[in-house]
Formats: C-alpha cells, sequence, structure tokens
C-alpha cells in the first residue's frame, strides 16, 4: 500500500470527509483537522471529532471509518457538509455526491482518494492538558473532541 501527498495541506487546507456507518445507515462531516502516519506498525490516520457532533455517534457504533478526498470543485460541498447536521437535515439530499461501499463502509464515487479504516483507538482530549490559548480558543464552553486512530486497511483511488 502507497500513499504519495502533501500531508500538511491535505486535511488543513484541501479538508476531508470523514464518514461512518454502513450502506444503509451512515453520516458525513467535512474534517480539517487529521493525520497520516505510523501507530504500532500500523498506517494510520488520525481524525477528531467533538463529542457533540452526529458523527460521533457513528464513530462509536462503528468499526469502520472513511477518509475521503475531493477535487478542488468539491470545496462548497465540503463547507455545507461540515457546516451543517445530519440530525437537521438530509445531507446527501443536494450534496451531489453518489454514496458507495467502501470495504464495509461508505466513501463516494466523486472522491479522489479514500483511505478505508479500522478504528484502533479512541480517546477524548482532554482541555486542561493542552496549552491555554488553544483551550481557551477552541474548548471554553465547548464539547471536547474525541481522537480516532483508525489502521488503513485499504487505499480507493479514483479518476
Amino acid at each position: 500500500m502507497e500513499f504519495t501527498s502533501d500531508i500538511f495541506s491535505l486535511f488543513d487546507k484541501k479538508w476531508a470527509l470523514l464518514t461512518a456507518g454502513n450502506e444503509s445507515r451512515f453520516n458525513m462531516m467535512t474534517i480539517s483537522w487529521g493525520a497520516l502516519g505510523t501507530v504500532w506498525g500500523k498506517p494510520a490516520a488520525t481524525v477528531y471529532v467533538r463529542s457533540s457532533r452526529y458523527t460521533h455517534d457513528f464513530m462509536d457504533a462503528n468499526d469502520l471509518f472513511t477518509v475521503s478526498f475531493y477535487p478542488e470543485q468539491y470545496k462548497p460541498v465540503l463547507g455545507v457538509l461540515g457546516s451543517k447536521s445530519g440530525r437537521d437535515m438530509d445531507k446527501m439530499k443536494n450534496s451531489g455526491l453518489t454514496p458507495i461501499k467502501a470495504g464495509d463502509s461508505v466513501s463516494f464515487e466523486e472522491a479522489e482518494i479514500t483511505l478505508v479504516c479500522r478504528k484502533i483507538f479512541m480517546q477524548t482530549l482532554d482541555p486542561a492538558k493542552l496549552p491555554a490559548d488553544i483551550a481557551k480558543a477552541l474548548y471554553e464552553g465547548q464539547a471536547a473532541h474525541d481522537m480516532y486512530i483508525g489502521e488503513i486497511l485499504d487505499i480507493i483511488r479514483r479518476g
């Protein structure tokens, strides 16, 4: 398995879509925080999800998740998928994305790259252990993020 990319801009500038669930029931959200590397001798992706997010429920209930990356033309769609909740609207309805099976999880036909991941670790971030300026800016009065590490089982390339 080989993956070559500018990993420092992949999440921050290009954004990614995190999807958890299965073909019959799933949710997705845009993420701009993440990491790729090796953990415990396994290729891994690390993602962060606030406990208040609807996708968090799907992350906890499923063993697999996907992280997918898209051409620039999908950035407006990713903006909506990251700012609206699946609790309040049908995110698929106007997204223009086509769900596809990715292992036992879900990705989208429009994705250039999809990482299929098996959850191997989860931990809640403790704002008290962060630098004070970060804790104040990101967590004062807000739900903490949970960090999920997934072993990358497959890389699906399209287009």
